[in-house]
Parts: structure tokens; C-alpha cells; sequence
């Protein structure tokens, strides 16, 4: 299994183009000094008609990027369980957490996996027609893009009682995800949703998911949409449930490379092909998520140096990194 990120880390420059790819990489006052100042170079919006058509054409601009690329755009995503073991609990319970770079010890991280797999068969949905309503572990993934995490999933995760749900606001990807041939539907339920729309319902009942994933999703999101939908999302949750996050940080190599023209709001920025995406701080997610009601077990940034070595070129990637989750109940205290 492929190691957690934090654990190749570059001590000697001389050595750089040994390897592919370095953790947990620190920056020089100089790097940080320079790329705070590229931003401010390229940081006058756009004006409010331009922002409201990027807003207002969301969708055909998404369709648009899979109609274009299909399944050929996304590579597999081979960290996906080492760092969110959550999504296959049968295979990964041994799966220790590094409290150095995770920030949660690993008593947390225990008690967290023996509450997710609690008996879930009281939560079952009312509707006993309905997709997932006599599993007994569910996850949701928001922004599904073309499948690829929910196929490696579904390959990975040997539960019996696993049910996935995953949705995205292209009507294009998810029938890319439907046609394609590992859909299984006696396990998995594809659908058409806009995560900022907090009225639009859910195939599934408030408190009834255990775990929740955003994978390069929520920046693609207007910044002004992102705190109700979190916070709509935070009621799926069933107590003890997670909500799990990857997604672009601040001063990631993507967002230096926008030139003038391109900036939409403060660290947001609309891409040539018209999509949408916004750079984050831990604090701000932190605050979302906290703001939704969830506690954190992990949120941390992975920075890394990713390297041609080809055209021996170095990039600098900036991820952040969360893992939230809902209290579980608390036993009632009986009187003495």
C-alpha cells in the first residue's frame, strides 16, 4: 500500500530529481514572499456582469469539460486509502493515523472507526424500495466527477453492508459514471445534484450517513455558497460520521500560474475552459466546518514538490487536507 503522505521528505536539494515527488516541503520566507505577491499582481476581479455569467453558465461549462474529456482527464487516485482509511474500514482498521501530521492521537482515531461501525439498522431508511435502505454503511460522494473514487471503492470495500451514493452538478459526468461498466447498482446510486443548492433533496434521510467525501469539489463552488452547503451537508451525517476533504490550498502552484484576467474574488479564479476554482487556508475550512456544528480530527496542509524529471522542472503543490465529524451521542446519565 502506498505510504501517508509525510513520509519522503527532501534533505538534501543536491538530491531533488531522485524522486517524483517530495512531502511536506517548507517554504523559504522568499517562496512565500513571491507568491503572496503574484497573487496580488493578478488580484483585480473581473467585473460583476463577467462574474454573474461564470456563475449563471456553471453547468454548461462543467458538461462542457466532460463532454471534452471523458474519463481520460483523472488519473487513480492511489492515496486514496491510506488517507482516508474510512472509506475501506474492513481493509484499513489497522490503518494507524500519524498524529504528527494529522494532529489526532490515536486513541481518537480508534474510538472514530469503532463508531462508525456501529449498527446502523435503526437508521435504516423508512422506504424500503430505496437505493442503500438496508445498508448499514453508507458514503456519499459529492462532486463524483467520472468515478474515480467510487470505483476504486467499490473494488476496494469488501463490506456486505456498503452502499455509495455519489453525485455531480454535470449531468454529463454522472452518466459517464453510470455507462460505465463496473456501475453496479445493487450498490452504488448515481445522481444529478447541485451542492449549492441547499433546498434540492437528497436521496437519503438527515442522519443516516456515516462517511461524507469532497475531493477538489467544494472550491469549484461560488465562496459566498460554500458555508450552507456544508452545513446541508453536515445533516446527512448520522453522529459519529465524518466528512472527509482534499482540495486545493492557498498558493498552490495552480493558483500562481493564473495570469491577469482570470480573477474572479479574492483567491478565486475562472480557468480558460470557463470552470470555476477557489484556494483555501486551514482556517477557513476549519471554520466552515465548526460553523456546521462538526469537530475536527484532521486538518492539515500537504505540500509537496512534485518533479519532471524529464525536463527537470520542479512545481510546488499546495492540498489541504480534512477530516471533520459529527458528536456522537452521548449516553444518557441516569440518576444517582
Amino acid at each position: 500500500m502506498r505510504p501517508q503522505f509525510g513520509t519522503r521528505f527532501l534533505t538534501d536539494p543536491r538530491q531533488v530529481f531522485q524522486h517524483n515527488a517530495w512531502d511536506n516541503v517548507e517554504w523559504t520566507e522568499e517562496q512565500e514572499a513571491s507568491a503572496k505577491k503574484k497573487v496580488l499582481e493578478n488580484s483585480q476581479p473581473l467585473p460583476t456582469e463577467k462574474q454573474e455569467e461564470y456563475e449563471g453558465r456553471a453547468n454548461e461549462y462543467w458538461n462542457d469539460f466532460y463532454t471534452i474529456h471523458e474519463n481520460r482527464f483523472f488519473k487513480d487516485r492511489h492515496w486514496l486509502f491510506t488517507e482516508f482509511p474510512e472509506l475501506a474500514p474492513q481493509c484499513s482498521l489497522n490503518n494507524d493515523s500519524h498524529p504528527q501530521v494529522s494532529g489526532a492521537d490515536d486513541s481518537q482515531q480508534d474510538s472514530l472507526e469503532r463508531e462508525q461501525r456501529i449498527d446502523v439498522a435503526a437508521l435504516s431508511l423508512t422506504d424500503d424500495d430505496a437505493p442503500g435502505s438496508s445498508a448499514t454503511y453508507r458514503i456519499l460522494e459529492v462532486g463524483c466527477g467520472v468515478g474515480n473514487t467510487v470505483f476504486p471503492i467499490l473494488k476496494t470495500n469488501n463490506d456486505p453492508g456498503l452502499f455509495v451514493y455519489c453525485c455531480d452538478f454535470s449531468s454529463t459526468a454522472v452518466e459517464l459514471v453510470k455507462t460505465n461498466p463496473e456501475y453496479d447498482p445493487g450498490r452504488c446510486l448515481a445522481f444529478v445534484h447541485d451542492l449549492s443548492d441547499v433546498e434540492a433533496n437528497y436521496p437519503v434521510h438527515d442522519g443516516t450517513l456515516d462517511v461524507i467525501v469532497l475531493i477538489f469539489v467544494l472550491s469549484a463552488l461560488h465562496p459566498d455558497k460554500m458555508q450552507a452547503s456544508i452545513r446541508r451537508l453536515a445533516r446527512l451525517l448520522k453522529p459519529g460520521g465524518v466528512m472527509l476533504l482534499r482540495d486545493y490550498g492557498r498558493y498552490d502552484m495552480a493558483q500562481l500560474r493564473f495570469k491577469k484576467g482570470r480573477c474572479l474574488s479574492e483567491n478565486f479564479y475562472v480557468r480558460g475552459d470557463g470552470t470555476r476554482v477557489y484556494f483555501f487556508t486551514q482556517d477557513e475550512l476549519h471554520e466552515m466546518f465548526t460553523e456546521a456544528g462538526l469537530e475536527k480530527v484532521q486538518n492539515l496542509v500537504d505540500r509537496r514538490l512534485q518533479v519532471n524529471r524529464g525536463k527537470q522542472l520542479t512545481m510546488y503543490r499546495v492540498w489541504i487536507q480534512c477530516k471533520y465529524r459529527k458528536a456522537p451521542v452521548q449516553p444518557a446519565k441516569t440518576e444517582g
